[in-house]
């Protein structure tokens, strides 16, 4: 299990249909990688100038979006997962 640190999020990229509304097929080279993850873990959170930790707002399920190039794509036990700040995220989807 990797945990990251302060205010980083590890993310799943959850993959984007692979047909466009008429119907055809997009191939893997022109396809854009989907701008929304679910989130795998995330760190205790940053702290302030006193010291004090400052709570996530995301936790461990969420499905977000992100910004076309946030993040750092690493690879964990054979997974190609994304690393990124909490502020990268733009929003939780319900």
């Amino acid at each position: 299990m990797f945990t990251p640190l302060h205010d980083r999020v590890l993310v799943r990229r959850i993959e984007g249909d692979e047909k466009t509304s008429g119907g055809l097929i997009i191939p893997d080279s022109a396809k854009e990688k989907p701008q929304e993850g679910e989130i795998v873990s995330v760190g205790a959170g940053a702290k302030d100038e006193a010291g004090a930790r400052i709570a996530m707002d995301v936790k461990a399920g969420d499905r977000v979006l992100f910004g076309k190039w946030s993040g750092t794509e690493i690879k964990i036990d054979g997974e190609e997962l994304m690393i990124m700040k909490e502020s990268d995220i733009l929003g939780v989807l319900s």
